[in-house]
């Protein structure tokens, strides 16, 4: 059977991740959707809510899980046996930041990092984007799935 794991702060999930996660679902047996925290990043989103929206996101997708990733990434993709890491790629700005944390994880563990290249029709749907939508009052229920929107605003109105 193969595994990927897909990693990534996912503050907040969008419907590129979706996206994504299920493009990979068609290439390998089971994905792993894997809840980094960034040390680099500020999350609005505390990790327990990023999985639990995850979860809800995924919950009728058979072969999708969603875990946290404790530490280092490549330390994860040991300990769950993946085959590959799986990211998603909007455009080149994106692959230009990609392809360090490739270098580095294939030097960690030898497993090779699959880009899948996102719909174009979401390309423009970033996190960051999504949060500064919201935090000016903009709707983001159409980039979202169900729930994440309700929850990013709740955080920005506790911010």
């Amino acid at each position: 059977m193969s595994l990927a794991v897909c990693p990534g702060s996912f503050d907040p999930l969008t419907l590129g991740h979706v996206d994504v996660v299920r493009r990979a679902r068609s290439m390998f047996d089971e994905v792993v959707v894997g809840i980094a925290r960034n040390s680099s990043k500020s999350p609005l989103l505390d990790v327990d809510r990023r999985v639990a929206l995850a979860r809800a996101a995924f919950a009728q997708d058979a072969g999708v899980r969603v875990e946290v990733v404790p530490g280092l990434l490549a330390d994860f993709v040991r300990e769950v046996g993946a085959a590959a890491v799986v990211k998603g790629l909007r455009g080149g700005a994106d692959f230009d930041g990609e392809l360090p944390m490739a270098l580095m994880n294939r030097h960690l563990t030898g497993v090779e990092t699959v880009f899948v290249v996102g719909d174009p029709a979401l390309a423009h749907v970033a996190s960051s984007l999504v949060k500064d939508v919201a935090r000016f009052g903009g709707s983001v229920a159409d980039l979202v799935p169900a729930g994440v929107a309700d929850a990013v605003r709740d955080a920005l109105a506790r911010a």
